[in-house]
């Protein structure tokens, strides 16, 4: 009898033990689903709260800016002919339309239409400059008159020596049209010996050399060809008005300058005032705004030429 009862409590505590096995394991494994639970919960709630932070819920939210203009500043310690105006800003720029800028010189008034399209850059260096009077007072230094330099009145020099201006440089935007590309007939001995990099400039066309210089302009008063290897010039406009004034500069002539080159204009040419503005909506045709370059002469040796 006694080992009948001896068996039956073995039995019974054998039962018990696997119910509390059964019951800890149970218990562990509810532990394990809800730390698990909790994990990723835990990683759930980082991942939205640096959402949040980095702003993926913002309903207004602008895109990065674009990168118009990049602007290189020179050191001013390494010329003392430059001047530090700060640079432009990179972005926002218009680059739509004409901006009009007007010079007034002693003899008179010269007004341009600046090509904010295809010379962006250029447009804005010269508006970022004239908005801080940089040009008032100044003289335009050079008057080239040779067929290597071209026939062109160089402005935008404080130090009037052509090596100054604001000390940035800026990449090259429009080229001038190819002088060779479409030379007349009787001119196609010529041409195809001309160089390659030979540049047409229309009179009143309105460059600068961006890798030289951020506020240096020149214009030309009658139509030229260049080398661009020698001068990389970006078109920036062409003048609606008074090109006559520069004319007439040009035929009073020029002496030697402090260097001793015959390029300094006879008679000083300083600029009183240089302003860059919106220009004011016409009633012409879409697309009529833009500066072009007219056709060259039959038979010249100088191209059909459209700069923007």
């Amino acid at each position: 009898m006694a080992s009948s009862k001896t068996r039956a409590r073995k039995l019974a505590r054998a039962k018990l033990n696997r119910q509390l096995a059964r019951e800890a394991e149970s218990q562990r494994r509810g532990r394990q689903v809800r730390a698990g639970v909790a994990v990723g919960l835990a990683v759930l709630l980082v991942g939205v709260g640096t959402a949040w932070l980095l702003g993926a819920f913002d309903k207004d939210k602008t895109p990065a800016a674009q990168t118009q203009c990049e602007w290189t500043k020179q050191d001013t310690s390494a010329n003392a002919d430059l001047v530090d105006k700060g640079v432009p800003t990179t972005s926002g720029l218009p680059d739509t339309g004409t901006g009009t800028m007007t010079m007034a010189l002693g003899t008179g008034t010269v007004t341009a239409a600046l090509d904010r399209a295809g010379a962006t850059c250029g447009s804005a260096s010269l508006r970022y400059l004239a908005d801080q009077n940089f040009f008032n007072g100044t003289a335009c230094h050079a008057l080239t008159h040779t067929d290597a330099e071209g026939y062109a009145l160089a402005c935008g020099d404080p130090s009037g020596k052509g090596t100054g201006g604001a000390a940035y440089t800026f990449f090259s935007e429009q080229p001038a049209p190819d002088a060779t590309a479409s030379a007349a007939p009787s001119a196609a001995a010529s041409a195809s010996a001309a160089p390659a990099s030979l540049r047409f400039y229309q009179a009143g066309t309105v460059v600068m050399e961006p890798a030289v210089s951020g506020s240096q302009f020149r214009i030309f008063y009658k139509d030229s060809t260049v080398d661009s290897a020698v001068h990389n010039y970006s078109v920036v406009g062409q003048v609606s008005s008074g090109l006559n004034v520069i004319e007439a500069i040009a035929k009073a002539g020029t002496v030697a300058n402090d260097s001793g080159a015959d390029v300094k204009p006879k008679t000083e040419v300083k600029i009183q005032t240089l302003t860059v503005a919106d220009t004011q909506p016409t009633t012409e045709p879409t697309g009529s705004a833009a500066p072009t370059q007219s056709a060259a002469p039959t038979g010249s040796a100088s191209p059909s030429a459209t700069a923007s």
